[in-house]
């Protein structure tokens, strides 16, 4: 069966189960378990003879012999089973449940998974396969998944930015489904680059650590670097389970490319003897932070600085809050562009993310040491908001719309740029001298103000509105939520 063939097998099976009520999301955790099952399988076969760590009884065999009920109940056990395994088996198959609930369609997607030799598979199809179901999951606005998802366009020009070089370790404390470890892994494996034996290695057990505190999220980050070829089935998994925020890293990399999560406030999910989750309102007390706040991004921003070498560089998404907010973001800016070399602000557009509402730039900065100098010469901002007009469905983000802010970076040498109407620069003394050292800058006349002829299309209005309203009501409710109780 050819690639394309074998994609919309998969996927017209996702469709059967969805008149089910099985989302996209259920039935992409489902094939995570079952597809890890048979790849652990064939990777035990030869010529692999790999050790897999699957339990006798517990393994494909076990499954592949069973249909009905018995293949539901066996099912239940080898998840509860190799969710109390070590390392990675028990990683991606931490809590894990059934959700598909009628047997025979169990026994059909056990029978699909074994008609196919999935590690003779190229990594290319494998892993567009999961990245496709991913993008759906995060479309599907009831699960919720979209603000685990990074628009891949963005990822990809981030990364054409930063060039990651072989032999570089990588870090993203709040890693989402993988996509910035799996941007930066096809950067590294692009046509016409070569690997030698080490950097292959490297590549596989070594370059990436991350974080991600939500189980479901992790699992399938695993997996999707699993289906890349990075990671080993009895290897320990390059993402923890846990707040990177609670304590410093264990280990400095040499870059850093992340979205952290959007909302201000931080929490602490605490998880009791039943498996139900709750929120609590948390405050970071850390000797390495600049500033004490419940801000989520500021202390993401802060961590994410601990977590650099002397030599390591970051792309950061933040929202604009970030950018100007007074009080612990004034102080902890003004560290920033003293302590590090910022050097370039993307001013990303609207209606690119999944979660509503949301303003937001990527921040490039370099580390650099601690001398009590500052480091940053001036910032350079390119625009790609003002007149700029983008939906996830009519008008999404595509690479070839951040060409422009590519060639204008000038990877290359970035010390070698030129300013053009959408890319300008600021000295580090006017930007220090400015109302709380806001870095929030635009130049740009929006047209749309001026002439109605130049308004965006009605659905693209009408979404902006939803966006803007949304944001507003976001911020009513963190307002009303920090008001002292009425007794």
């Amino acid at each position: 069966m050819n690639a394309s063939t074998l994609v919309q097998k998969v996927w017209n099976f996702c469709h059967t189960l969805r008149d089910d009520g099985v989302g996209y999301g259920d039935y992409l955790e489902q094939l995570t378990y079952l597809l890890f099952l048979k790849l652990a399988h064939e990777y035990a076969e030869p010529p692999y003879r790999r050790a897999t760590h699957v339990p006798k009884g517990f393994d494909w065999a076990s499954l592949r012999s069973k249909t009905g009920e018995p293949l539901e109940a066996h099912y239940l056990a080898t998840l509860h089973k190799l969710g109390n395994e070590p390392g990675m088996l028990g990683a991606i198959f931490f809590k894990a449940q059934n959700k598909i609930q009628d047997p025979a369609k169990l026994a059909r997607l056990v029978q699909m998974i074994d008609a196919e030799r999935w590690v003779s598979l190229d990594v290319d199809t494998k892993g567009d396969l999961y990245e496709g179901l991913l993008q759906k999951n995060a479309e599907d606005t009831k699960s919720g998944a979209g603000q685990y998802f990074t628009p891949r366009a963005l990822i990809d020009a981030m990364v054409a930015c930063v060039r990651p070089e072989p032999g570089q370790t990588i870090g993203d404390p709040a890693c989402g489904t993988g996509g910035f470890f799996l941007g930066a892994y096809k950067w590294l494996t692009r046509p016409g680059v070569t690997l030698n034996k080490s950097q292959k290695a490297f590549l596989r057990d070594a370059t990436f650590h991350g974080n991600e505190i939500v189980p479901g999220t992790r699992r399938m980050c695993l997996m999707n670097l699993f289906l890349h070829n990075v990671g080993e089935l009895d290897g320990e998994p390059a993402v923890e389970r846990s707040d990177a925020l609670i304590t410093e890293p264990k280990r400095q990399v040499d870059l850093v490319l992340a979205n952290p999560p959007f909302g201000k406030k931080s929490s602490m999910t605490i998880t009791n003897e039943e498996g139900e989750e709750d929120r609590d309102a948390l405050t970071y007390e850390r000797q390495d932070f600049w500033e004490t706040t419940s801000n989520k991004q500021l202390n993401f921003l802060q961590h994410i600085v601990s977590m650099l070498k002397v030599s390591g560089r970051a792309a950061v998404v933040l929202p604009d809050n970030v950018l100007f907010e007074g009080g612990a973001g004034e102080k902890i800016r003004r560290k920033l562009l003293e302590t590090c070399d910022v050097h370039t602000v993307l001013r990303l557009p609207t209606g690119i993310f999944y979660a509503q509402g949301v303003k937001a730039n990527v921040v490039f900065f370099d580390n650099a040491p601690k001398d009590g100098r500052v480091h940053t010469q001036g910032v350079w901002f390119y625009d790609l908001r003002t007149n700029m007009h983008f939906t996830l469905k009519t008008r999404p983000l595509k690479f070839d719309d951040l060409r422009d802010f590519i060639n204008c970076y000038h990877p290359e040498n970035r010390h070698e740029r030129q300013a053009t109407e959408r890319f300008k620069f600021y000295s580090v003394d006017e930007l220090l001298a400015r109302d709380k050292a806001s870095l929030d800058i635009f130049w740009l006349k929006d047209d749309s103000l001026d002439n109605l002829d130049d308004l965006p299309p009605p659905d693209v209005l009408q979404q902006e509105i939803i966006e803007h309203l949304e944001a507003a009501l976001s911020a009513f409710r963190e307002v009303a939520a920090a008001l002292p109780r009425s007794v």
